[in-house]
């Protein structure tokens, strides 16, 4: 249970005191663009698709080109034989990208060194009206800001403003037992008693982490005593991938197929892209439909689109 007298109550920001684990409330639900009510679902003008066929010369290529890739392989049956049929396996892949922006807010201690607090009692903003620096487009990042307003100062609650802890190595003890001796204060040589040189026969030596003191420095006021509180607004960019294979029984492994560059049919770039229409393959069409529908739903609720591909 967080301890009223550190963590306070921030207007606009109340529910941070009950709600999420360790100060941390969850996803923010972002305000509705005007951009991101949802697209019609046939794009105002289709392309006129036209897809690229493989001529024999093309294929012959490919295969001395092969062929020649192989260190064990002839290249004259590639290049003397005549192809005398070609039959068509066309492969489609259809790849949706949703970069997208989420904001979170949780609690922040941080050691207080004196220096000057805001005291003006503005109204702190909401974690939507805080700007950040997006990175570019499809590129994940994340940045933590301290939201205006929300800071002030408290006693540290983990050393109870005393500024130093118990030491955990020695458990405040200041000295442990010797390793040399065992603690026993000397050691056998040659069926000679000798005082253990580690301890000068005492059978404890000093806590290396506290010197003997029995204390260390607090780690969350850094022997300050007081910590300003404030919260944090974390923002997280993501680029969410998915792609759909739709695969005309070539009998090649599909793994093989997704390292293929192939060729560009088509690409559309927008806050939101419109499903794909009239594609010669309806199973296209439907896979695309599918995915633009599954990251609406993903999103839209908890983050900001801000483009797709």
């Amino acid at each position: 249970v967080r301890p009223p007298s550190v963590f306070h109550s921030v207007p606009g920001y109340e529910k941070m005191l009950t709600e999420g684990e360790g100060g941390f409330l969850g996803f923010l639900h972002p305000p509705m663009l005007s951009d991101q009510h949802p697209q019609p679902e046939i794009q105002p003008s289709c392309p006129n698709w036209d897809i690229p066929s493989l001529s024999k010369d093309d294929a012959q290529q490919a295969f001395i080109k092969y062929a020649s890739n192989k260190r064990c392989y002839s290249t004259k049956p590639a290049e003397e034989g005549v192809i005398t049929n070609m039959e068509a396996f066309d492969t489609y892949r259809y790849r949706l990208e949703t970069f997208t922006e989420t904001r979170t807010t949780e609690w922040s201690q941080r050691p207080y060194y004196g220096e000057k607090m805001d005291t003006s009692g503005q109204t702190p903003p909401s974690p939507w009206e805080i700007p950040v620096h997006a990175p570019f487009f499809f590129q994940d990042g994340k940045q933590i800001i301290e939201i205006p307003h929300t800071s002030s100062v408290k006693k540290c609650i983990s050393c109870s403003a005393r500024g130093t802890i118990t030491c955990t190595t020695c458990f405040g003890g200041g000295t442990k037992t010797c390793n040399g001796c065992g603690g026993i204060g000397y050691n056998y040589y040659y069926q000679n008693r000798q005082l253990c040189f580690c301890c000068s026969g005492r059978g404890r030596i000093n806590c290396w982490q506290c010197c003997g003191l029995g204390k260390v420095e607090c780690d969350v006021c850094s022997g300050k005593q007081n910590v300003i509180v404030s919260i944090n607004l974390v923002v997280i960019w993501l680029n969410d991938v998915e792609e759909h294979l739709v695969e005309q029984s070539s009998g090649l492994q599909m793994f093989k197929l997704y390292n293929v560059p192939g060729k560009e049919l088509f690409t559309d770039s927008n806050y939101m892209v419109h499903p794909v229409a009239n594609f010669p393959d309806p199973s296209v069409a439907e896979a695309s439909e599918r995915l633009l529908r599954e990251h609406q739903a993903k999103y839209l609720q908890t983050s900001r689109i801000l483009q797709q591909v």
